[in-house]
């Protein structure tokens, strides 16, 4: 590893000199350029400027010789016209006047750069200006004073002076620029030689740098050609290494064309060849509904972020595939931008599993019946949606949580046979009561199945419950109604024997109240009686009940039956139970049996009597009562209707809820042994159920017991018959 860590570093290190050689021989080679350029371009501009100096120095001499032979000219014509007065020598003489100020203006035009020679051109122009004026006058005076006068004029000495100073300037001028121009022409030469010679030093100097660039950029080359195959043999290598991917990678460029994709990508596309997609829209595959998903993803990819996508493409042969794409920017070098790598993976198996799991999920929450899952360490891992229904959790609030400590109590050892059974041989069923979220207590038949992994592991626990709390109740009214059946046939026979009993006791009551005629005799023989004929009419009730033949239904008054109940209670219980009726004056009619009515009131006040061996109080009271649907629901044998609620409450020593849940059985009772049948409570039950009402029963250890009657209210109909009834009676007496 050290070994290749050096050979690394070696290749490093020379790369980076030769790196620094070229640049070192570029920049000299750029710096002798512009050296050479720079001399190049001096020499030129000074054999230019030398060339124009030298020009203008001629146009100079050319001109002021011009102006010297124009002067000479225009004086010649003046002395012929004066001589001869020839008019074509006048017309000679004006031109040369012309041309002579024209050549001035453009001698001047010629200097204005030339401060010095601005100067001797104004020292100039007024000579040759005074000189034609003079030339002009001598051309009036021959007009018009003959030759003679101007003889006279043109011998003066004035006349010559002024010839010989514009000469004497004129020469001046022309012996200092001709010297000017030899010094120019001069310098122009050795400027050129000097040129010459720094164009073949810098020819020679270019040559050598090109030989050497060229031997450089040979070298550059080969290498260029051995990286160039070095990257194509790893090009290769990397097509093959992409190819084998078992995954589709495209390369997609900012336009949304495709650039590149790898053999499995073909595959997906069922196309044989790249050249069919390269250079086309990728989006032409896509499904149309993904396809604005699928150019926001490209879109966020080309401005540098990472992306998935689960989206659906159509292969050229016709095959739908699910791909979930998985996208990164990948930075062009050339323009700083980004373009769009994606590795492309086929889920369409995975999204058919997941449709069909979802599909067993939907029949599963179907079910009416609470589907589960558990774990081998009882957390929940699904909760179908009957199992919300049944025990008012969601699946949210539960999964992950402890079946144990969310459905039970308790362990109790039922449930510790179950998952016994159900390790040991895979399956379970029984009944389990169970917990809701309100507290309620259900009663649920459970199949258990053992759910093991692909190596045979316990994975986890499936329980399917179907709620039989209803059933069960119906069972035990059912059971009740067999026992109360029973004990029918039984107290058939009895009853015969207690008439046979009571039939002499009346007699003898009958008997005695004959012979004892005084009043307190009479009153106590008349209570007798009564009682006497009560229990025969008790025991006809009990035997008509036991064979299931309802006795004459009359519109019965609550009022009248409260009151006797206050009076035997006063006469016969305890001073230290203390009674309290609450009776209203517009309490509803019901219609029924006033014995059997009597006897279940009968029934309740001697059990509240017997539940306060030390006293208490003893309500009795009664109330109109309208039940709706929500009621009537809530309770098994309510009906929707009007109702008389007839409540009996004590303050004796309670019963707890296993005690609650048998109190209707016939023969259950928890008195002592001679103190009760345990048959008042279920006959008392059995005779409201006749009159089409039912119970409640609200009872807490040590704070007493409070017994509901719920008989339904009289129809109008009824009231009205037992109001005519009344009536008839009343008129009669």
């Amino acid at each position: 590893m050290d070994v290749i860590c050096r050979r690394k570093g070696d290749r490093t290190i020379k790369k980076w000199y030769r790196v620094q050689k070229l640049k070192a021989i570029f920049v000299l080679a750029l710096a002798i350029v512009f050296t050479n350029a720079v001399v190049s371009y001096s020499n030129t501009v000074k054999l230019i400027h030398n060339q124009e100096w030298v020009t203008s120095s001629y146009e100079v001499i050319t001109q002021v010789e011009r102006i010297q032979s124009t002067l000479k000219d225009t004086e010649t014509a003046q002395r012929n016209y004066l001589i001869t007065v020839d008019a074509d020598d006048l017309k000679t003489y004006l031109a040369a006047y012309q041309q002579t100020n024209r050549n001035i203006q453009i001698l001047r035009k010629l200097t204005a750069n030339n401060h010095q020679k601005q100067q001797w051109i104004s020292l100039l122009e007024p000579k040759i200006t005074s000189r034609l004026d003079i030339l002009q006058q001598e051309i009036y005076l021959r007009q018009n004073q003959g030759f003679e006068a101007v003889k006279k004029r043109i011998l003066s000495d004035k006349d010559n002076q002024s010839s010989k100073e514009i000469q004497q300037l004129i020469h001046d001028s022309l012996e200092v620029e001709q010297n000017l121009l030899h010094q120019g022409m001069q310098q122009s030469q050795a400027n050129s030689q000097k040129a010459v010679v720094t164009f073949f030093i810098a020819a020679i100097v270019d040559l050598v740098l090109v030989a050497l660039l060229y031997d450089l950029l040979w070298h550059y080359i080969r290498q260029l050609q051995q990286t160039e195959l070095a990257l194509r043999q790893s090009e290769n290598r990397l097509r093959a290494m992409i190819d084998a991917e078992p995954e589709c990678i495209k390369l997609i460029a900012k336009d949304g064309t495709l650039l590149e994709i790898n053999a499995e990508g073909l595959a997906m596309m069922e196309v044989e060849s790249a050249d069919v997609l390269i250079g086309k829209p990728i989006d032409a595959v896509i499904v149309p509904e993904y396809r604005a998903a699928f150019a926001n993803l490209h879109k966020s990819i080309c401005q540098g972020n990472k992306g998935t996508l689960e989206f659906e493409i159509v292969g050229f042969k016709g095959t739908r595939r699910y791909m979930e794409s998985h996208a990164v920017p990948l930075r062009n070098e050339s323009d700083g931008t980004f373009i769009h790598l994606a590795l492309m993976r086929d889920i369409t198996q995975q999204k058919h599993a997941e449709q069909k799991i979802r599909e067993q999920g939907l029949l599963l929450d179907v079910s009416s019946d609470a589907i589960l899952v558990r774990n081998i360490h009882n957390q929940i891992l699904f909760w179908n949606q009957g199992a919300e229904r049944l025990y008012g959790w969601k699946t949210g609030e539960v999964v992950g949580k402890n079946v144990l400590q969310l459905l039970y109590k308790d362990i109790s050892p039922q449930l510790e046979d179950a998952y016994l059974k159900v390790m040991n041989t895979g399956e379970w069923r029984g009944e389990l009561h169970q917990l809701t979220k309100e507290g309620k207590v259900i009663i649920v038949e459970s199949r258990w199945i053992l759910i093991r992994d692909d190596n045979g592991q316990t994975k986890s626990i499936l329980s399917v419950n179907t709620e039989i709390t209803q059933q069960k109740q119906l069972e035990a009214q059912l059971l009740r109604s067999q026992r109360l059946e029973s004990i029918g046939t039984l107290a058939g026979g009895i009853v015969h024997d207690l008439n046979n009993i009571l039939s002499p006791i009346l007699m003898s009551v009958q008997l005695l109240q004959k012979k004892l005629p005084d009043s307190q005799s009479q009153q106590i023989l008349q209570t007798l009686e009564n009682n006497v004929k009560r229990g025969a009419n008790l025991l006809k009730q009990v035997l008509s009940f036991a064979r299931g033949i309802e006795g004459k239904r009359t519109i019965v008054q609550i009022q009248p039956l409260m009151a006797e109940m206050e009076q035997i209670i006063a006469q016969t219980f305890p001073k230290s139970i203390i009674c309290q009726v609450d009776i209203p004056k517009n309490l509803w009619y019901v219609r029924g049996d006033t014995t059997q009515i009597h006897q279940v009131l009968i029934n309740l006040v001697v059990n509240a009597r017997d539940a306060m061996p030390n006293g208490g109080r003893l309500r009795i009271a009664a109330e109109n009562l309208v039940i709706g649907e929500h009621s009537a629901q809530i309770n098994i044998d309510a009906k929707v209707g009007s109702y008389v609620a007839i409540v009996v409450t004590d303050t004796g020593m309670g019963m707890s809820s296993e005690v609650q849940e048998r109190i209707f059985e016939p023969f259950f009772t928890t008195k002592e042994v001679g103190k009760g049948t345990g048959l008042g409570l279920s006959t008392a039950l059995g005779i409201i159920k006749n009159h089409g009402g039912f119970v409640n029963v609200y009872s807490q250890v040590g704070r007493g017991t409070q017994f509901t009657l719920y008989l339904p209210a009289s129809t109008f109909r009824d009231t009205h018959l037992m109001s005519q009834e009344l009536e008839s009676v009343t008129g009669n007496s």
